[in-house]
């Protein structure tokens, strides 16, 4: 039932004849199982190996190989060799192409593989409303009108729309679908937008994704092949494997050259009938059977044997090289395929970006006697790792952060108001996260803020160890106030709210949306002196101004930061307390570019090669950072180059004909809009590159000429892909394609080399045969 996110409520469960109260009878359950079958992704029939195993061999050349092998296998016997001598060089060809073949049926079953493991992505049990009564049953015997409970960290089951909201909120992690880290808060209404796409469904909850927060009821829309997990596999299946461009070389020379050995051998033997009746053959047929085993010999002298081997040998020491590079290469040809790569079609979040959210500004109250009202923060680090430093507006550096007012309370509220977690990994020796990127953002700021006075001791905390450094500014604070009441973030109040206690002093510390915490504030905190004044109606203006700025000029998700003193001994909060808060400060956080993108993608402007940044991300968020990295330098007229994939799909065919050939920017794309890519700039003749990381990315990375996982991504990703990038990293990319190039014309040296060679020893053979050189000084093979 795809348009069950435009229906309402009530029309989903009278489609379904559900009662919301008693869920399905066993009678509706078996009626609608035979109806819409069971909740399972159907098990491909794999190819057979032996399948496999021909399959390789189904190539002009290696069957002109293999004619090659057995032609001068019988040559040698009617010459009279025998033993090793009469098999030495039919063994060699039938090994090299064996190997060759070894390498494409395990490349073939590493694609079947990512069919496979996107079965682990679907649940294996669900909370289930049936007669009544709720139990917990397999997700496969799920059926289309199971009314299913879901709550903080189940994988959704099936796709199924909202019908019931058990908590203020419920937040579902979506980044297998959409590639996108932040969560996306889902809602019973219906979305207005036009050509919604999975980021804009907000009523449905997809199978395979993960509840991060809240808890509500949903009614099972689609199972099986018919959710959006099914459709993926189903766009997998339909994917055949591209040709590389090196296959089609090759095939064409094989064509060329089966062309050129027939006919050569045809001219030899005609031209030499004359001969046939010369006396030293013994009559005319054994002439004629004489001129043909020279005319053989010239055509197993013009096959370079070892061509498979050259190109194989230039291919796998390519891919030694790569991995250093940290490409790690599945697929042999891929190596070859980089190097002629026209087109990258590069995901952003994660492979642009470092997909880990960073606070990169901070506002607040500079001192109402002198100088602009709002004063600026810029903080540095990209990471999750408590490294970077806080600046002024002029750019110098602060030495001790925390013996600033405001940004002493902002690194108290980020590590109170907080239910997120950063560690340290030593296996990956990275900082990792548990819990919403804008929180972690939060702990990671408190960290580079630090500690006030005595309790900073800047030297000690260089010496901590990685582990205890992470959060060791974090802890600290948690150990000096008790959390007592906490208020949980709701879509309505847009903020949360958390009662602490230190020393006799209750203090309740807010955060949340700007537009919600600002109006209801009342005071304010001076960075300076450490005063609170009224919020007067020019500081309001000025730093509503900040906050339009952030928000819309930079792109920044910003989060407004307050407190308040409450009354001694107090141990809950209600609503009524989130008023008469005093400001603190404003934070601007962002997913930042890494560093070196935009030299890479300078390199690959030089290379002539174009880059298209593909993501589920809105188009305001993404033509920011597409002019931060650069991707929009290189054209002087900015019209054309973004597009969302609704906006796409409305051109004319002449239109997105000319889309395609200035596009950069593709944004708010499904699963099924990046394979359209694909395809459309393969028929322009375009050696496309694609990366990716979710299971969203998978048909697309299969259609691509050669698709890239990152070494994060899901299993599913890095099966159906042809390169692995260990680093995550777009720069590494760039590296590999110069590596590509220099393999690609090494290749083509030593093709032309052979074939320089092979030309002598048929000019060689041919002018004996046409002279008429007696037998015993034509080489036969």
């Amino acid at each position: 039932m795809e348009d069950a996110y435009a229906r309402s409520v009530s029309e989903v469960l009278e489609f379904f004849a559900v009662d919301p109260s008693k869920g399905l009878t066993d009678f509706q359950v078996g009626e609608h199982a035979r109806l819409y079958g069971k909740n399972v992704l159907p098990q491909e029939e794999s190819t057979p190996f032996w399948k496999l195993v021909l399959k390789q061999f189904d190539d002009l050349l290696v069957k002109i190989l293999i004619a090659a092998a057995i032609v001068s296998f019988f040559l040698a016997l009617a010459n009279g060799e025998t033993g090793l001598s009469a098999f030495l060089e039919p063994s060699v060809i039938l090994m090299i192409l064996a190997a060759n073949a070894a390498v494409g049926v395990i490349t073939e079953t590493n694609a079947e593989k990512a069919l496979e493991e996107l079965r682990a992505y679907q649940a294996d049990v669900a909370t289930v409303l049936r007669n009544g009564c709720f139990s917990i049953l397999p997700a496969s015997d799920l059926v289309p009108g199971d009314i299913v409970e879901v709550s903080v960290g189940c994988k959704i089951p099936a796709d199924m729309r909202m019908i019931e909201m058990l908590s203020d909120q419920l937040r579902v992690d979506q980044a297998i679908l959409t590639g996108e880290s932040c969560s996306v808060e889902k809602e019973l209404n219906i979305t207005s937008v036009t050509n919604a796409v999975y980021q804009d469904k907000t009523n449905i909850l997809f199978s395979g994704t993960v509840v991060v927060a809240g808890r509500a009821r949903a009614v099972v829309v689609g199972v099986g092949s018919n959710t959006a997990m099914g459709s993926i596999r189903d766009s997998m299946l339909k994917t055949e494997d591209e040709v590389t461009p090196l296959k089609k070389k090759l095939d064409e020379f094989g064509t060329f050259l089966a062309k050129v050995i027939a006919g050569i051998c045809v001219l030899v033997w005609v031209v030499n009938i004359g001969h046939f009746r010369d006396p030293a053959h013994g009559g005319f047929l054994q002439g004629a059977i004489h001129y043909f085993k020279i005319a053989v010999a010239l055509a197993v002298a013009a096959i370079p044997e070892g061509l498979p081997a050259v190109v194989t040998t230039c291919l796998a020491l390519g891919t030694k090289r790569m991995a250093r590079l940290n490409a790690i290469v599945r697929s042999l040809p891929s190596v070859e395929t980089l190097g002629c790569t026209t087109v990258i079609c590069s995901d952003k979040t994660g492979t642009l970006t470092t997909n880990m959210m960073s606070v990169s500004k901070i506002c607040v109250l500079h001192s109402v006697n002198h100088g602009p009202l709002a004063s600026e923060y810029n903080v540095s680090g990209t990471t999750y790792a408590p490294d970077g430093f806080i600046f002024d507006s002029m750019g110098v550096q602060l030495e001790i952060p925390a013996q600033f007012h405001c940004l002493l309370h902002i690194a108290m509220c980020s590590a109170l108001c907080n239910e997120s977690v950063i560690q340290y990994n030593p296996e990956k020796k990275i900082y990792e996260k548990i819990g919403e990127s804008t929180e972690v953002a939060l702990r990671v700021l408190a960290e580079k803020i630090g500690l006030p006075g005595f309790d900073s001791m800047p030297s000690a905390l260089n010496m901590l160890s990685k582990h205890e450094r992470a959060s060791y500014c974090n802890r600290y604070w948690e150990d000096q106030f008790k959390k007592v009441s906490l208020l949980e973030f709701s879509r309505d109040r847009k903020m949360m709210s958390v009662l602490c206690n230190r020393k006799q002093i209750d203090i309740m510390f807010s955060k949340g949306a700007p537009e919600s915490i600002l109006p209801r504030c009342t005071s304010i905190l001076c960075n300076d002196d450490g005063l609170t004044i009224p919020l007067t109606p020019n500081i309001r203006a000025a730093l509503e101004s900040k906050f339009h700025s952030f928000a819309g000029k930079e792109t920044l998700r910003c989060l407004a930061l307050a407190l308040k003193r409450m009354p001694t001994g107090q141990q809950a909060l209600s609503l009524d307390d989130e008023n008469d808060l005093t400001f603190i400060g404003l934070v601007g956080m962002l997913d930042p570019p890494r560093e070196e993108v935009r030299n890479a993608i300078i390199s690959c402007m030089t290379a002539g090669i174009r880059v298209i940044v593909v993501t589920g991300d809105n188009k305001i968020t993404a033509e920011s950072l597409c002019r931060k990295i650069g991707a929009f330098d290189h054209l002087d007229d900015f019209v054309g180059l973004s597009y969302t994939a609704s906006e796409f799909e409305e051109l004319s065919a002449m239109q997105k004909t000319l889309a395609l050939q200035r596009m950069t920017l593709f944004t708010r794309v499904e699963p099924s809009h990046k394979r359209i890519l694909v395809e459309a700039l393969q028929h322009q003749s375009e050696v496309v590159a694609m990366t990716g990381d979710g299971v969203n990315d998978a048909p697309a990375l299969k259609k691509a000429d050669i698709g890239i996982a990152m070494g994060t991504g899901t299993a599913v990703a890095k099966s159906a892909a042809d390169m692995v990038l260990a680093d995550d990293n777009f720069a590494t990319i760039v590296a590999a394609v110069a590596e590509g190039r220099a393999i690609y014309n090494n290749t083509k040296q030593f093709i032309r080399y052979m074939i320089s060679s092979n030309i002598g020893e048929v000019v060689c053979i041919f002018v004996a045969a046409l002279l008429g050189i007696p037998d015993t000084l034509v080489p036969v093979s």
